[in-house]
């Protein structure tokens, strides 16, 4: 098997696919796809989304320093790839789409409601990283559906959610579980005689 160096790019596939809103009253609430994004501390629990400036809600993230990120489901696909090719300067994306802000629990900015996870964020530093700035944030407050909760262990079920990621500018399934934190070094219980 041979290996191909190409030129250095965003390689780390798939991403998640989130449908992040954000405004501070209905006249200027807004949604975009973002798949730059992910967990970057646990203790205090921070995360990060890199938007390009030229995108409508960058100037709303700026400027309120608050934004939510709810996560998506098959459910949802379309919404999500439609959010992320047109612009809320355009569109009433809410509209558009079927979806329905509802208030979040902290921040001003809307939660999707139709979206199984909401993340609400409080922007700490904004870093100028190139085509895209990065939007370091703490979050505040997880909302979660309890639709999607498993009923023995309270947890959130992935596989009840449904949840899509993106790779290569392509949508996809997440599959299924092939193992918990740890199982690799997990020790055998032995079997009662």
């Amino acid at each position: 098997m041979a290996k191909i160096d190409w030129k250095p790019g965003t390689m780390i596939y798939p991403l998640p696919a989130v449908l992040v809103s954000c405004g501070e009253t209905p006249e200027e609430y807004n949604m975009l796809t973002i798949a730059w994004t992910g967990t970057i501390c646990s203790d205090p629990p921070m995360c990060y989304i890199s938007v390009r400036p030229s995108r409508h809600s960058y100037d709303i993230i700026k400027r309120t320093g608050e934004y939510v990120i709810n996560l998506t489901t098959e459910d949802l696909a379309k919404a999500t790839d439609w959010c992320g090719v047109r612009s809320g300067a355009k569109f009433n994306k809410w509209k558009e789409m079927g979806l329905t802000p509802a208030p979040a629990t902290i921040v001003k900015a809307p939660i999707i409601a139709e979206a199984p996870i909401h993340i609400e964020c409080k922007v700490k530093d904004i870093v100028n990283l190139g085509t895209h700035d990065m939007f370091i944030s703490e979050v505040v407050n997880v909302i979660a559906d309890d639709r999607y909760l498993d009923e023995e262990t309270g947890a959130f079920s992935l596989k009840k959610s449904e949840p899509i990621c993106y790779s290569h500018g392509h949508y996809f399934k997440v599959g299924e579980p092939i193992g918990k934190f740890g199982w690799s070094v997990e020790k055998k219980k032995k079997k009662k005689k």
